[in-house]
């Protein structure tokens, strides 16, 4: 979990960094990431490390496979997401691993 949340502020620092020399004052950053990171962190974690997403095996191959995956998950253990809480776990794990185009 520590080389997840070290990769993700790093990640945020480079997003800033760039934002700022290019003259923006507002960095543009993904604003729902935190929560999906939070319900990530919380219920997926505990049951497989982060090489699930990068292994090659893997089993999503776009971004709707992506938010199926998550949904599969969450009912199979039972969350009980909501249909946003859903797409916020895709979403940062989109941003985070697989960088899908989202069709919404």
């Amino acid at each position: 979990m520590f080389q997840g949340l070290t990769f993700v502020a790093l990640f945020l620092l480079l997003g800033l960094s760039g934002n700022i020399a290019h003259g923006e004052t507002q960095p543009q950053l993904l604003p729902t990431a935190s929560r999906g990171e939070l319900l990530y962190s919380t219920h997926c974690i505990a049951c497989h490390s982060t090489q699930i997403h990068w292994r090659e095996k893997k089993l999503v191959s776009n971004w709707e496979s992506l938010l199926s995956e998550v949904q599969r998950w969450q009912k199979t253990l039972m969350l009980e997401w909501n249909k946003d809480d859903n797409k916020e776990v895709a979403r940062y794990l989109n941003v985070i691993y697989y960088r899908y185009t989202i069709a919404e």
